[in-house]
């Protein structure tokens, strides 16, 4: 079976008792280490039960449960968990929340949830009606608390403490939690019932953790916990790829793994040696890291290309033009090309020059090269989507206040802004659900408000229940159609959108969550609608994204985003020192951060890499002198073949 591992991937297979570091480079086909050594343990007589293996992306638990699959039974792959944090403690608090005082039909905010849940608690906290300053800090300092399992805020502004109180209480109100709650309440129950934990320990004898340089403390903590009793823990990771600081991640998680045996993965199979030269000269700059030194048996490869354009509109055009160049002569398709970036605001300049480049194909000149830019709106986040969503969730969970608030007038159905405003001060001052304070005005005689928005209380109160009823058989599909026909969602949209183009888009969204609540149902046996409702915010990617990927289109995106993505030919722009490192991030670790991020931008390239900057680059709408990034003369200079930016 492990015939087409080298000997560190067998020694990391073969080594399934105790405390296990696999310190993993970049294309070192971790993924493969790990899917042979669940099979290993398979084969060794341990039940796939028993065996936990956690990631951080649904696409990573995907890809590693279906090669799982080719390897053993179809029944002992589907027994060995895989998944994520976040679903892993998911199907936890489903069987065990009640212990903490939530129902089971608890719903998932999502982090624009629960901005505009803490919106509204500043507002009335402050009794503040008009704009209010940026809450951005007080939700990072809040969201950072829930990372580290803290129960309350110090050293932080009042009006952040105050909110973080609040936001606690209002959430159990409302039978809510939010991603960060996911993992911390897990915790929670472990420390609060040890009976529980043993349950969960004798359950999962052996653990295994990828991306292990991502995790934060309460995932470390989590960890900690589960492994404690039998220790059979499998940590891999590379810390030169840790580039998450900003989102609560602690690289010292890697750096002090206390193990009982350390394996390396060297060995590159992605990339040209010459590349490899590059990234490794780069990232021995860093003080804080394992040593470890990526080689590859391919041919050494083409040098890297460098260079420095006027502007960041030469140097656009002269990145695309080398695209067209590229593919011509290495017979390359689009979409094995990517135009990588440390932030958004450069790919404005990269659009206009794609969209205008002439080429030439069979004979025609074309004008045009298609191209997809990754981090746009994603289909959860659209905002049909989101109304049908929040319609699922108050029918699953009255209690959920901010669905409640998204549709109780979607479509219009007249309840106006002064209703709504009179309901919520009951519910306020009389600590009941918002729910509860509808259904009161539905069925008792009074006098606070008209009779016509009382009608439509009422009918919107028999609405909700009458769907309760509808969607229990777990008839998914056929209760959604009858849900949108019931509230005539496509005279909303007629009615909201003026473009007939909008419109289609908008309808065409719509059908494909219809299609996705049936696949859904197709596909699990058991499936529920809270269930359905619990992997649609947990999945935060479209059920439709990574087509996109094999779609004939160059790639832009960050190079955040491109971490565990690979292409041919690899274009990284705008290297210059405010930008690579950013100038937010110059503390001694920041720089340290953003070493490993361009590291990790340099790693993605298999056969081509080319670097590029501007001497000058618009900033606040004025040209300003920029400065080459400080680590392009971290890379061996042997390795660079500088070029004029018009050498096309």
């Amino acid at each position: 079976m492990c015939s087409a591992l080298n000997e560190e991937q067998k020694r990391a297979v073969q080594t399934t008792e105790k405390r296990l570091l696999i310190l993993a480079g970049a294309g070192s086909g971790k993924t493969s280490v790990l899917v042979h050594r669940i099979a290993h343990l398979i084969e060794k007589g341990v039940p796939p039960s028993a065996i936990l293996g956690l990631t951080f992306t649904n696409k990573a638990a995907k890809e590693m449960r279906e090669r799982v699959a080719k390897k053993v039974s179809k029944e002992a792959s589907k027994a060995v968990t895989l998944s994520t944090f976040h679903s892993f403690c998911m199907q936890i608090l489903r069987k065990e929340i009640h212990r903490l005082g939530y129902t089971r039909e608890f719903s998932l905010y999502g982090e624009r949830e629960i901005k505009r849940l803490v919106t509204e608690l500043a507002r009335n906290l402050l009794e503040h009606e008009g704009d209010l300053p940026s809450l951005e800090k007080s939700l990072e300092l809040i969201s950072g608390a829930k990372n580290r399992g803290e129960k309350e805020l110090t050293g932080s502004s009042q009006i952040t403490q105050e909110l973080f109180a609040h936001l606690e209480s209002c959430m159990r109100a409302y039978n809510a939690v939010d991603f960060d709650s996911l993992l911390s309440l897990t915790v929670q129950l472990f420390e609060q019932f040890p009976d529980l934990l043993e349950t969960y320990q004798e359950q999962y004898r052996y653990i295994m953790i990828d991306e292990y340089q991502d995790t934060n403390p309460i995932q470390y903590r989590l960890a900690s916990l589960l492994s404690a009793k039998y220790n059979n823990l499998c940590v891999v990771g590379d810390d030169d790829q840790s580039i998450y600081g900003w989102r609560g991640a602690e690289i010292r998680h890697i750096l002090q793994f206390s193990a009982d045996t350390t394996i390396k993965l060297e060995q590159n199979y992605r990339s040209t040696p010459t590349i490899l030269k590059a990234a490794n000269g780069l990232i021995a700059h860093n003080v804080e890291r394992h040593n470890k030194n990526l080689w590859s048996q391919k041919e050494s490869g083409e040098k890297i290309q460098l260079f420095c354009a006027p502007s960041e509109v030469e140097e656009a055009e002269a990145c695309v033009h080398r695209i067209i160049k590229l593919c011509k002569k290495e017979n390359l398709r689009w979409n094995e090309c990517a135009i990588l970036y440390r932030s958004n605001l450069l790919t404005q300049a990269f659009e206009q020059a794609l969209m205008q480049a002439c080429w030439e194909k069979n004979g025609q000149w074309m004008r045009g090269v298609p191209y997809k830019i990754f981090g746009g709106t994603e289909f959860y986040e659209r905002s049909e989507i989101k109304d049908l969503l929040a319609y699922l969730r108050v029918i699953t969970n009255p209690d959920d206040q901010e669905a409640l608030l998204r549709i109780i007038n979607v479509p219009r159905r007249g309840i106006s802004d002064k209703t709504l405003d009179c309901l919520t001060q009951i519910n306020r001052t009389e600590g009941i659900s918002l729910f509860s304070v509808l259904k009161r005005f539905a069925t008792e005689k009074q006098t606070l408000l008209q009779e016509r928005a009382v009608h439509s209380i009422a009918q919107f109160v028999e609405l909700i229940e009458k769907a309760q009823e509808k969607f229990k058989p777990q008839r998914l599909k056929e209760s959604l159609e009858w849900l949108i026909q019931t509230i005539d969602y496509t005279r909303a949209i007629q009615e909201e959108v003026k473009s007939e183009k909008m419109r289609a888009f908008k309808q065409e969204n719509v059908t494909q969550f219809v299609t996705s609540l049936d696949a859904y149902e197709k596909e699990e046996n058991d499936g529920s609608l809270h269930q359905f409702l619990m992997n649609s915010t947990l999945n935060q990617e479209s059920p439709f994204a990574h087509k996109n990927l094999s779609e004939d289109r160059v790639n832009l995106m960050t190079f955040h985003s491109a971490k565990g993505l690979e292409f041919p030919a690899c274009f990284l722009i705008g290297l210059e020192d405010h930008l690579i490192p950013h100038e937010k991030s110059l503390s001694e670790t920041g720089v340290e951060e953003e070493r490993r991020l361009l590291y990790v931008a340099i790693t993605r390239a298999k056969r081509f890499l080319t670097l590029s900057m501007a001497q000058t680059r618009k900033r606040m709408g004025k040209s300003t002198p920029s400065t080459p990034s400080r680590f392009l003369f971290e890379i061996p200079q042997e390795l660079i073949q500088i070029s004029s930016w018009k050498d096309i």
